[in-house]
Protein backbone atom coordinates (compact mmCIF):
# COMPACT_ATOMS: atom_id res chain seq x y z
CA UNK A 1 0.00 0.00 0.00
CA UNK A 2 1.10 3.24 -0.93
CA UNK A 3 1.80 6.01 1.86
CA UNK A 4 -0.72 8.49 2.83
CA UNK A 5 -0.62 11.83 1.52
CA UNK A 6 -0.11 14.08 5.07
CA UNK A 7 -1.97 17.29 5.48
CA UNK A 8 -1.77 19.22 8.32
CA UNK A 9 -5.27 20.87 9.74
CA UNK A 10 -4.06 24.18 12.03
CA UNK A 11 -6.84 26.21 13.83
CA UNK A 12 -6.12 29.92 13.71
CA UNK A 13 -8.89 32.01 14.71
CA UNK A 14 -7.62 35.36 13.44
CA UNK A 15 -4.51 37.03 11.93
CA UNK A 16 -3.38 38.39 15.34
CA UNK A 17 0.58 38.19 14.61
CA UNK A 18 1.13 35.97 18.00
CA UNK A 19 -1.54 33.39 16.87
CA UNK A 20 -0.58 33.41 13.25
CA UNK A 21 3.16 32.62 14.41
CA UNK A 22 2.03 29.69 16.77
CA UNK A 23 -0.40 28.83 13.83
CA UNK A 24 2.27 28.25 10.97
CA UNK A 25 5.17 27.15 13.16
CA UNK A 26 2.83 24.33 14.28
CA UNK A 27 1.57 23.13 10.66
CA UNK A 28 5.10 23.22 9.63
CA UNK A 29 6.80 21.25 12.51
CA UNK A 30 3.66 18.65 11.83
CA UNK A 31 5.20 17.90 8.25
CA UNK A 32 9.01 17.83 9.84
CA UNK A 33 9.89 21.94 10.24
CA UNK A 34 11.51 23.98 7.95
CA UNK A 35 15.17 21.61 7.12
CA UNK A 36 12.36 18.97 6.09
CA UNK A 37 12.20 21.44 2.75
CA UNK A 38 14.88 23.63 2.92
CA UNK A 39 18.96 23.30 2.94
CA UNK A 40 21.01 26.07 4.02
CA UNK A 41 22.13 28.87 1.69
CA UNK A 42 19.46 27.86 -0.82
CA UNK A 43 17.50 30.14 -2.88
CA UNK A 44 13.72 29.62 -2.07
CA UNK A 45 11.05 31.50 -3.89
CA UNK A 46 7.83 32.49 -1.49
CA UNK A 47 4.88 32.38 -4.21
CA UNK A 48 1.86 33.75 -2.93
CA UNK A 49 -1.14 34.38 -4.70
CA UNK A 50 -1.36 37.80 -5.22
CA UNK A 51 -3.76 37.65 -8.37
CA UNK A 52 -3.93 41.43 -8.58
CA UNK A 53 -2.95 43.28 -5.92
CA UNK A 54 -5.82 44.29 -3.34
CA UNK A 55 -5.85 45.11 0.18
CA UNK A 56 -5.80 42.47 2.64
CA UNK A 57 -9.22 43.10 3.82
CA UNK A 58 -10.21 41.95 -0.02
CA UNK A 59 -9.03 38.78 0.78
CA UNK A 60 -7.63 37.75 -2.75
CA UNK A 61 -4.22 36.73 -1.47
CA UNK A 62 -3.10 34.96 1.57
CA UNK A 63 -2.79 38.11 4.42
CA UNK A 64 0.58 39.83 5.03
CA UNK A 65 0.89 38.32 8.81
CA UNK A 66 0.99 34.80 7.05
CA UNK A 67 3.54 35.67 4.39
CA UNK A 68 5.77 37.02 7.18
CA UNK A 69 5.07 34.44 9.60
CA UNK A 70 6.27 31.69 6.56
CA UNK A 71 8.93 34.00 5.71
CA UNK A 72 10.33 34.22 9.10
CA UNK A 73 9.91 30.31 9.49
CA UNK A 74 12.50 29.87 6.38
CA UNK A 75 14.73 32.69 7.19
CA UNK A 76 15.61 30.38 10.00
CA UNK A 77 17.48 27.76 7.19
CA UNK A 78 18.29 30.34 4.22
CA UNK A 79 19.26 34.10 4.08
CA UNK A 80 18.55 33.80 0.55
CA UNK A 81 14.74 33.89 0.44
CA UNK A 82 13.00 35.65 -2.22
CA UNK A 83 9.33 36.28 -3.14
CA UNK A 84 6.82 37.27 -6.04
CA UNK A 85 4.22 36.14 -8.17
CA UNK A 86 2.74 37.25 -11.89
CA UNK A 87 -0.55 39.18 -11.35
CA UNK A 88 -3.05 38.30 -14.33
CA UNK A 89 -2.27 42.10 -15.72
CA UNK A 90 -0.12 45.60 -13.57
CA UNK A 91 2.69 46.35 -12.42
CA UNK A 92 4.44 43.18 -10.16
CA UNK A 93 5.46 45.73 -7.58
CA UNK A 94 2.59 47.94 -6.88
CA UNK A 95 0.45 44.66 -6.78
CA UNK A 96 3.02 43.75 -3.81
CA UNK A 97 2.52 46.99 -2.11
CA UNK A 98 -1.56 47.18 -2.73
CA UNK A 99 -1.53 43.63 -0.30
CA UNK A 100 0.77 44.67 1.74
CA UNK A 101 3.47 41.97 1.56
CA UNK A 102 6.03 44.52 0.15
CA UNK A 103 6.18 46.00 3.75
CA UNK A 104 6.46 42.64 5.08
CA UNK A 105 9.30 41.61 3.05
CA UNK A 106 11.54 44.59 3.53
CA UNK A 107 10.95 44.35 7.01
CA UNK A 108 12.30 41.04 6.74
CA UNK A 109 14.54 41.54 4.22
CA UNK A 110 12.92 39.37 1.51
CA UNK A 111 13.93 39.91 -2.16
CA UNK A 112 11.48 40.54 -5.07
CA UNK A 113 11.93 37.36 -7.91
CA UNK A 114 12.36 38.18 -11.42
CA UNK A 115 7.90 37.06 -12.30
CA UNK A 116 8.57 39.72 -15.42
CA UNK A 117 10.80 38.05 -18.09
CA UNK A 118 10.47 34.40 -18.68
CA UNK A 119 12.09 31.91 -20.43
CA UNK A 120 10.35 28.82 -22.42
CA UNK A 121 10.01 25.56 -21.26
CA UNK A 122 9.92 22.43 -22.82
CA UNK A 123 8.55 19.52 -20.49
CA UNK A 124 9.15 16.61 -21.90
CA UNK A 125 7.92 14.35 -19.82
CA UNK A 126 3.82 15.64 -19.74
CA UNK A 127 1.42 14.07 -19.91
CA UNK A 128 -0.54 16.78 -21.56
CA UNK A 129 0.71 20.47 -22.06
CA UNK A 130 4.33 20.23 -22.88
CA UNK A 131 5.43 23.85 -23.69
CA UNK A 132 5.28 26.72 -20.12
CA UNK A 133 6.58 30.24 -20.40
CA UNK A 134 8.07 30.10 -16.96
CA UNK A 135 9.08 33.35 -14.82
CA UNK A 136 13.31 33.55 -14.52
CA UNK A 137 13.04 34.07 -11.02
CA UNK A 138 11.02 30.48 -10.45
CA UNK A 139 14.02 28.90 -12.90
CA UNK A 140 16.62 30.88 -10.94
CA UNK A 141 15.53 29.03 -7.68
CA UNK A 142 16.62 26.24 -5.78
CA UNK A 143 12.80 25.39 -4.33
CA UNK A 144 9.40 27.11 -3.98
CA UNK A 145 7.24 27.73 -1.20
CA UNK A 146 3.80 27.73 -2.24
CA UNK A 147 1.04 29.67 -0.58
CA UNK A 148 -2.24 29.66 -1.71
CA UNK A 149 -5.53 31.52 -0.31
CA UNK A 150 -8.94 29.41 0.34
CA UNK A 151 -11.61 30.71 -2.13
CA UNK A 152 -14.09 30.26 -4.81
CA UNK A 153 -13.54 30.54 -8.37
CA UNK A 154 -16.06 30.96 -11.47
CA UNK A 155 -15.24 28.37 -13.54
CA UNK A 156 -12.85 26.16 -11.18
CA UNK A 157 -15.11 25.96 -8.56
CA UNK A 158 -11.99 26.36 -6.18
CA UNK A 159 -8.74 28.58 -6.16
CA UNK A 160 -6.31 26.56 -4.48
CA UNK A 161 -3.10 24.91 -3.88
CA UNK A 162 -2.55 23.31 -7.65
CA UNK A 163 -4.40 26.68 -9.50
CA UNK A 164 -1.98 28.90 -7.81
CA UNK A 165 1.36 27.70 -9.53
CA UNK A 166 -0.26 29.69 -12.75
CA UNK A 167 0.99 33.10 -11.08
CA UNK A 168 4.60 31.27 -12.24
CA UNK A 169 3.68 32.51 -16.08
CA UNK A 170 3.93 36.05 -16.31
CA UNK A 171 1.09 38.28 -16.73
CA UNK A 172 -0.19 38.49 -20.57
CA UNK A 173 1.81 35.16 -21.69
CA UNK A 174 -1.78 33.34 -19.27
CA UNK A 175 -3.75 34.84 -22.12
CA UNK A 176 -2.88 32.62 -24.60
CA UNK A 177 -3.68 29.40 -22.58
CA UNK A 178 -7.32 30.48 -21.76
CA UNK A 179 -7.21 31.00 -25.39
CA UNK A 180 -5.39 27.72 -26.28
CA UNK A 181 -7.34 25.56 -23.72
CA UNK A 182 -10.87 26.90 -23.14
CA UNK A 183 -12.52 23.47 -21.94
CA UNK A 184 -12.08 23.68 -17.86
CA UNK A 185 -10.94 19.81 -17.69
CA UNK A 186 -8.30 20.85 -20.52
CA UNK A 187 -6.89 24.00 -18.72
CA UNK A 188 -7.18 21.77 -15.06
CA UNK A 189 -4.55 19.54 -17.30
CA UNK A 190 -2.24 22.44 -17.77
CA UNK A 191 -2.47 23.09 -14.43
CA UNK A 192 -1.39 19.80 -12.90
CA UNK A 193 1.15 19.57 -15.17
CA UNK A 194 2.69 23.23 -14.49
CA UNK A 195 2.88 22.19 -11.16
CA UNK A 196 4.45 18.89 -11.82
CA UNK A 197 6.97 21.26 -13.82
CA UNK A 198 8.01 24.01 -10.69
CA UNK A 199 7.76 21.08 -8.44
CA UNK A 200 6.69 23.56 -5.48
CA UNK A 201 8.46 21.84 -1.99
CA UNK A 202 5.48 22.73 0.49
CA UNK A 203 1.83 24.06 0.01
CA UNK A 204 0.64 26.71 2.41
CA UNK A 205 -3.51 27.46 1.97
CA UNK A 206 -4.60 30.60 4.69
CA UNK A 207 -8.13 29.85 5.28
CA UNK A 208 -8.35 31.99 8.59
CA UNK A 209 -11.02 34.04 6.89
CA UNK A 210 -11.60 32.53 3.47
CA UNK A 211 -13.16 33.67 0.10
CA UNK A 212 -16.80 32.79 -0.39
CA UNK A 213 -19.46 33.16 -3.53
CA UNK A 214 -18.27 35.26 -6.32
CA UNK A 215 -14.96 34.43 -6.23
CA UNK A 216 -11.30 34.70 -6.73
CA UNK A 217 -11.95 38.45 -6.49
CA UNK A 218 -16.07 39.65 -6.05
CA UNK A 219 -16.46 37.35 -2.99
CA UNK A 220 -17.70 37.47 0.70
CA UNK A 221 -15.83 36.71 3.28
CA UNK A 222 -16.48 33.85 5.72
CA UNK A 223 -14.68 33.03 8.97
CA UNK A 224 -13.00 29.76 8.47
CA UNK A 225 -10.00 29.46 11.24
CA UNK A 226 -7.68 27.32 9.76
CA UNK A 227 -4.61 26.61 7.96
CA UNK A 228 -3.53 24.04 5.38
CA UNK A 229 -0.12 22.63 5.35
CA UNK A 230 0.81 19.78 2.68
CA UNK A 231 3.68 18.61 0.38
CA UNK A 232 0.20 16.86 -1.66
CA UNK A 233 -1.35 19.96 -3.04
CA UNK A 234 -4.08 17.46 -4.56
CA UNK A 235 -4.34 16.31 -1.08
CA UNK A 236 -4.65 20.10 0.43
CA UNK A 237 -7.24 21.00 -1.97
CA UNK A 238 -9.14 17.85 -1.57
CA UNK A 239 -9.01 18.70 2.10
CA UNK A 240 -10.28 22.49 1.35
CA UNK A 241 -13.34 21.05 -0.25
CA UNK A 242 -14.09 18.78 2.45
CA UNK A 243 -13.84 21.69 4.97
CA UNK A 244 -16.43 23.95 2.36
CA UNK A 245 -18.92 20.76 1.75
CA UNK A 246 -17.77 20.57 -1.43
CA UNK A 247 -17.10 17.05 -3.37
CA UNK A 248 -13.71 17.35 -4.15
CA UNK A 249 -14.49 14.88 -7.35
CA UNK A 250 -16.73 18.08 -8.79
CA UNK A 251 -12.81 19.78 -9.02
CA UNK A 252 -11.03 18.97 -12.32
CA UNK A 253 -7.69 20.12 -10.71
CA UNK A 254 -8.13 17.65 -7.87
CA UNK A 255 -9.39 14.66 -10.33
CA UNK A 256 -6.64 15.54 -13.11
CA UNK A 257 -4.00 15.80 -9.97
CA UNK A 258 -5.02 12.21 -9.01
CA UNK A 259 -5.05 10.90 -12.78
CA UNK A 260 -1.03 12.87 -13.59
CA UNK A 261 0.31 11.25 -10.59
CA UNK A 262 0.28 14.69 -8.57
CA UNK A 263 -1.48 13.50 -5.36
CA UNK A 264 -4.41 11.71 -3.96
CA UNK A 265 -7.95 12.67 -2.86
CA UNK A 266 -9.90 10.35 -0.99
CA UNK A 267 -10.26 10.28 2.34
CA UNK A 268 -8.38 7.00 2.90
CA UNK A 269 -5.42 8.21 0.94
CA UNK A 270 -5.16 11.04 3.44
CA UNK A 271 -3.59 11.51 6.45
CA UNK A 272 -5.08 14.37 8.05
CA UNK A 273 -2.40 16.05 11.01
CA UNK A 274 -3.33 18.61 14.11
CA UNK A 275 -6.68 19.69 14.65
CA UNK A 276 -9.93 18.01 13.97
CA UNK A 277 -11.81 18.71 10.76
CA UNK A 278 -15.12 17.94 12.19
CA UNK A 279 -15.02 20.74 14.28
CA UNK A 280 -13.76 23.18 11.16
CA UNK A 281 -16.56 22.21 8.58
CA UNK A 282 -18.56 24.61 7.63
CA UNK A 283 -21.81 23.43 5.41
CA UNK A 284 -23.18 26.61 4.15
CA UNK A 285 -20.30 27.29 2.56
CA UNK A 286 -21.07 29.46 -1.01
CA UNK A 287 -19.82 27.79 -3.59
CA UNK A 288 -21.10 25.99 -6.70
CA UNK A 289 -21.92 22.28 -6.10
CA UNK A 290 -22.31 20.92 -9.78
CA UNK A 291 -20.02 19.55 -12.38
CA UNK A 292 -17.57 21.36 -14.74
CA UNK A 293 -19.57 21.98 -18.04
CA UNK A 294 -16.95 21.09 -21.12
CA UNK A 295 -16.28 23.87 -23.90
CA UNK A 296 -17.23 22.37 -27.35
CA UNK A 297 -16.47 23.71 -30.77
CA UNK A 298 -18.32 23.78 -33.88
CA UNK A 299 -20.64 25.34 -35.27
CA UNK A 300 -24.01 24.02 -34.00
CA UNK A 301 -22.44 22.47 -31.08
CA UNK A 302 -21.73 26.41 -30.12
CA UNK A 303 -24.63 27.76 -30.89
CA UNK A 304 -26.28 25.31 -28.32
CA UNK A 305 -23.58 25.82 -25.98
CA UNK A 306 -23.85 29.34 -25.70
CA UNK A 307 -27.78 29.20 -25.59
CA UNK A 308 -27.62 26.91 -21.97
CA UNK A 309 -23.90 27.46 -20.82
CA UNK A 310 -23.53 29.80 -17.49
CA UNK A 311 -22.62 33.28 -19.05
CA UNK A 312 -20.44 36.63 -17.20
CA UNK A 313 -23.05 39.14 -16.49
CA UNK A 314 -22.10 42.67 -15.46
CA UNK A 315 -24.33 44.42 -13.28
CA UNK A 316 -25.00 47.77 -14.79
CA UNK A 317 -25.92 49.39 -10.99
CA UNK A 318 -22.20 48.32 -9.89
CA UNK A 319 -20.20 48.89 -13.02
CA UNK A 320 -17.68 51.84 -12.93
CA UNK A 321 -16.91 51.74 -16.55
CA UNK A 322 -13.63 51.04 -15.70
CA UNK A 323 -12.55 48.92 -18.78
CA UNK A 324 -10.40 45.92 -16.80
CA UNK A 325 -12.69 43.46 -18.40
CA UNK A 326 -12.16 44.26 -21.90
CA UNK A 327 -8.29 44.90 -21.05
CA UNK A 328 -8.18 41.30 -19.96
CA UNK A 329 -10.61 39.61 -22.18
CA UNK A 330 -7.91 36.99 -24.12
CA UNK A 331 -10.11 37.03 -27.25
CA UNK A 332 -9.43 39.40 -29.91
CA UNK A 333 -11.71 41.18 -31.29
CA UNK A 334 -12.93 41.31 -27.96
CA UNK A 335 -15.97 39.35 -26.43
CA UNK A 336 -16.51 42.15 -23.82
CA UNK A 337 -16.12 45.39 -25.45
CA UNK A 338 -17.46 49.35 -25.22
CA UNK A 339 -20.17 49.41 -27.58
CA UNK A 340 -19.64 51.70 -30.67
CA UNK A 341 -16.59 53.18 -28.55
CA UNK A 342 -18.90 54.61 -25.95
CA UNK A 343 -17.25 54.46 -22.74
CA UNK A 344 -19.89 56.20 -20.60
CA UNK A 345 -21.98 52.99 -20.77
CA UNK A 346 -20.86 49.81 -18.98
CA UNK A 347 -19.39 47.06 -21.96
CA UNK A 348 -21.39 44.52 -23.85
CA UNK A 349 -20.84 40.90 -24.65
CA UNK A 350 -21.30 39.05 -27.58
CA UNK A 351 -21.33 35.69 -26.15
CA UNK A 352 -21.45 33.76 -29.58
CA UNK A 353 -17.56 34.12 -29.65
CA UNK A 354 -17.00 34.02 -25.89
CA UNK A 355 -15.29 31.16 -24.43
CA UNK A 356 -16.23 30.86 -20.89
CA UNK A 357 -12.78 31.54 -19.14
CA UNK A 358 -14.35 34.30 -16.66
CA UNK A 359 -11.09 36.36 -16.71
CA UNK A 360 -13.42 39.63 -17.08
CA UNK A 361 -15.34 38.17 -13.93
CA UNK A 362 -12.30 37.29 -12.02
CA UNK A 363 -10.60 40.78 -12.66
CA UNK A 364 -13.08 42.89 -12.39
CA UNK A 365 -12.19 45.15 -9.26
CA UNK A 366 -15.46 46.20 -8.54
CA UNK A 367 -17.69 42.63 -7.89
CA UNK A 368 -19.91 43.89 -10.60
CA UNK A 369 -19.58 40.58 -13.30
CA UNK A 370 -21.31 37.18 -11.80
CA UNK A 371 -21.86 34.20 -13.56
CA UNK A 372 -25.63 33.47 -14.15
CA UNK A 373 -27.51 30.52 -15.81
CA UNK A 374 -29.40 31.29 -19.03
CA UNK A 375 -33.15 30.58 -19.40
CA UNK A 376 -32.62 27.65 -21.38
CA UNK A 377 -29.90 26.54 -19.27
CA UNK A 378 -32.12 26.75 -16.24
CA UNK A 379 -35.20 25.35 -18.44
CA UNK A 380 -33.29 22.08 -19.81
CA UNK A 381 -30.47 21.53 -17.23
CA UNK A 382 -32.17 22.80 -14.26
CA UNK A 383 -29.56 24.94 -13.31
Amino acid sequence: MSEKSKVAIVRCESYDPVLVTEAVNKGINLLGGAAAFVKHAEKIILKPNVLVGDSPEKLVGPHPAVFECIAKVFKTETENLYYGDSPGFGNNQKAYEKAQLSVAAEKNNIKTADFITCKEVIFKESPFTKKFFIAQGVLDADGLISISKMKTHGSMRITGAVKNQFGCVPGILKAEYHLKLPDPFDFAKMLVCLTLLVKPRLYIMDGITAMEGNGPRGGNPVNMKVLLFSTDPVALDAVMCRLINLNPELVATITCGKEYGLGNYAENEIELLGDSIKDLINCKFDVVRKPLEHVTTGEIISFFKNSISSRPVIDKEKCTKCGTCVKVCPVNPKVVDWHNGNKNVPPVYNYKRCIRCYCCQELCPEKAISIKSTFMGRLLLRR
